[in-house]
């Protein structure tokens, strides 16, 4: 596949021979190709919406999952993508990639229950590692059913947990590992594994260690402190796991080694990076206001951005690439 530097000057060559072409049919008194030309020079690369490290992909590995669907605690294969794009194959980060093998434990992301007021009661079987994230991972099951959760800070083995999508009108008493929805939490519940939208699966607060705090209400909002101080306003039907998460040392620990990196899959840096001392300074900034997160509507059109039109409706100055 061409890259966008490639396209950008087959574009100025299309341009250059469809003016050379126009010169010449107006030298021979033909109709010119006005149209064309400025078909042509609308044509702007810089509306491709191109990837990102930062854009919430995993470059990393690629799960194959059940062809069936259904969930399964059994391991599953996983292939390295070491920083490319799974469908392109473009190194979109460039310091991914080797590491040990690792297969894939499915985590189940939705801890919903009943919305009578009653329970889902399950039992924690076992405290497991789990190569793919920080945190520890528990196998808990209830009747026939085996799933895998967050293991939080003080989970044990033979541990009962609830799960429970009613909102009482008295807040619940919170216990570490219950899951419940954040509207029927107290304030002050430290809690993991928050979904943004409800019935959309958990987003927030999943690395090791780390707690969100449910600070106030506000109308028909929850806000919640993220580790990073930042505060949200969910939905109160969104559903939260109370307690912190496990391994809380993580962030404590030493790599060691240049090679321990290359076990954990990481390649080296450029080299010429070196962490900023106190003589650059510091400056202190203020937290950004409340993100409000409103339930997805379904009549949102779908805007699809493609190169086969004829670009933006304003022109494209030739030289620079820029809209006027």
């Amino acid at each position: 596949m061409a890259s966008i530097s490639g396209l950008r000057m087959l574009c100025r060559g299309m341009a250059f021979m469809t003016l050379r072409t126009q010169a010449q049919s107006l030298a021979v008194g033909t109709a010119p190709l006005g149209p064309l030309v400025e078909q042509v020079r609308k044509l702007n690369v810089h509306y491709v919406d191109q990837p990102a490290p930062g854009d919430r992909k995993n470059y990393r590995f690629k799960v194959h999952y059940p062809e069936d669907g259904q969930y399964t605690v059994k391991p599953l294969k996983a292939t390295k993508l070491a920083g490319r794009h799974p469908e392109t194959g473009r190194i979109i980060v460039g310091t991914l990639g080797g590491g040990a093998k690792r297969n894939y434990r499915w985590v189940d992301w939705f801890r919903t229950g009943p919305k009578d007021g009653t329970f889902l009661e399950e039992r924690v079987i076992l405290i497991l590692y789990d190569p793919n994230r920080s945190s520890r991972i528990a196998l808990v099951g209830s009747g026939d059913n085996l799933r895998y959760i967050l293991a939080t800070e003080n989970m044990k083995v033979g541990d009962l947990i609830k799960t429970s999508s009613y909102i009482p009108r008295i807040p619940v008493r919170p216990k570490e590992g219950d899951a419940y929805p954040v509207g029927a939490l107290p304030m002050g519940t430290v809690v993991n594994s928050v979904e943004v939208f409800p019935g959309d699966g958990a987003r927030m607060v999943k690395a090791a260690g780390t707690g969100g705090l449910l600070m106030r209400k506000l109308s028909n909002k929850v806000i919640l402190q993220l580790p990073s101080k930042r505060e949200v306003a969910l939905d109160p039907e969104c559903m939260a796991t109370v307690g912190r998460l496990s391994n809380i040392d993580h962030g404590n620990k030493h790599v060691g080694s240049a090679q321990r990196r290359r076990w954990l899959g990481r390649r080296p840096a450029s080299g010429l990076w070196q962490r900023k001392t106190g003589y650059n300074g510091r400056k202190i900034r203020p937290l950004p206001p409340v993100k409000e997160y409103n339930a997805k509507t379904l009549d949102t059109p779908i805007v699809k951005f493609t190169l086969s039109g004829e670009g933006p409706t304003r022109p494209v100055i030739p030289s620079t690439d820029r809209v006027t």
